[in-house]
């Protein structure tokens, strides 16, 4: 495959940007591999400055469940760019996208919007202390929630890969109102409460972890974490920044039918533009300034350019079988996925049209089944689907996303590369 303007660009780079990406990931490090520079991107696949098309199951961390360069979704963002880039002021789009918010996702009475994930968890979490006067947040080994000082404690995604998988940079008094344990153990969780219930502001977690790769608790532990909030006053946050709108139209709190205090989002919600957002009960939201006491404020927050692209995405997602047609396609490649992959010591963890392949003789239930599986092995598959020209997410702590856009006959090009790339492996 030739790389020759891939490698140029990425030299340049290192020049004037710190390992030459503005995001970790990207730099392939963790498989073993040199990034690649985008040229342009269409549908399920995106070509790269060497002229090389990918099939991308990437998609911008999950940003694009209607895949690419989606026709709609760039009307209404030219018509937005043709009446100003932004303004520091209220509009109308503001409020339209926040009513389809509200009327969309269960939980949600009010909501404010930001530019990035790690900005509506840092907002969410402020505005739980606020709320209960408590100081406390308690979260889960392997759970990524942006890279805000205080969130960096046993952190999946990027920071899975360092060696305290947290960050240096971060004073010790910064994060000593963070508690993480172990996700999905009860006993860790009951512990926990005992003996700091009464000053824990929040519990947060992803519904479905996707940071540390796909890993989905059972029922029965997401209801235990809504009655032990509920038992102490504690608020249960759902960061839902890849989860939603992706596990169905009102994201996992409606696939699974909890209901938490505050959820936040990102990835989906600004259709491949900077946006996310947080809300909850009214009651919990009316501590934010100006109503209260609990200070948030951003220039770029409620972008227009990114709310119009937002309020198309979700338009579409609201079409008719939406859902059902890109699960019942998720589906169907997951069954011959887990065919291939059948006495490999290869595990298959999915959920809606999120998967991650772990290569690992056990069952992934937390973090450490997560860092115990073979990482050099998914690095030595990855570079194999490389070559064929497919593209994963570049981590054995990250999810991979399939698209309303992905073909079959590109969903089957890519069950032949996994078959060749697992052979001997």
């Amino acid at each position: 495959m030739q790389r020759t303007l891939s490698e140029k660009a990425y030299k340049e780079a290192l020049r004037y940007i710190p390992g030459g990406v503005n995001s970790p990931v990207r730099a392939l490090r963790n498989v073993g591999a040199a990034p690649l520079f985008v040229k342009k991107a269409d549908k399920a696949t995106f070509t790269d400055v060497d002229g090389n098309k990918f099939i991308d199951f990437c998609l911008s961390w999950g940003v694009f469940i209607l895949g690419h360069n989606h026709p709609a979704v760039k009307k209404a963002v030219k018509q937005a760019v043709d009446r100003g880039s932004s303004y520091g002021i209220p509009t109308l789009v503001e409020t339209e996208l926040a009513r389809m918010v509200t009327e969309i996702v269960p939980s949600i009475e009010k909501v404010r919007f930001v530019s990035s994930g790690t900005e509506a968890v840092m907002s969410a979490v402020r505005v739980a202390r606020g709320f209960t006067g408590r100081n406390i947040l308690l979260k889960f080994d392997g759970c990524y929630h942006g890279h805000a000082d205080h969130l960096l404690v046993s952190a999946g995604s990027g920071a899975a890969g360092l060696k305290s998988s947290s960050s240096a940079g971060v004073p010790a008094d910064f994060v000593r109102h963070t508690l993480s344990i172990p996700f999905n153990d009860t006993e860790a969780l009951h512990q926990a409460f005992k003996q700091y219930g009464p000053d824990i502001a929040a519990v947060i977690l992803e519904p479905v972890a996707a940071n540390m790769g796909v890993v989905t608790p059972p029922i029965e532990y997401l209801r235990e974490l809504r009655q032990i909030t509920l038992q102490y006053g504690s608020l249960l946050i759902f960061d839902e920044v890849i989860t939603g709108f992706r596990l169905s139209l009102g994201g996992a709190q409606q696939r699974f039918d909890i209901r938490p205090d505050l959820t936040t989002f990102g990835k989906i919600i600004g259709g491949g533009y900077p946006a996310a957002a947080f809300g909850g009960r009214a009651d919990i939201m009316a501590v934010l300034a100006p109503d209260g006491p609990v200070y948030q404020a951003g220039t770029l927050s409620g972008n227009p350019v990114a709310m119009a692209a937002g309020i198309q995405t979700l338009h579409e997602l609201q079409q008719p079988g939406f859902y059902l047609n890109l699960e019942t396609k998720s589906n169907q490649f997951f069954g011959e996925l887990k065919d291939l992959i059948q006495g490999k010591d290869i595990v298959l963890n999915h959920q809606g049209s999120m998967f991650t392949l772990f290569f690992s003789d056990h069952e992934i239930r937390n973090f450490e089944d997560v860092r115990n599986s073979d990482t050099e092995r998914f690095a030595a598959f990855y570079r194999r689907l490389l070559e064929q020209k497919i593209y994963f997410s570049p981590s054995p702590y990250e999810a991979h996303f399939i698209s309303q856009a992905h073909t079959a006959e590109q969903l089957e090009k890519t069950l032949k590369a996994v078959k060749k790339a697992i052979v001997n492996l």
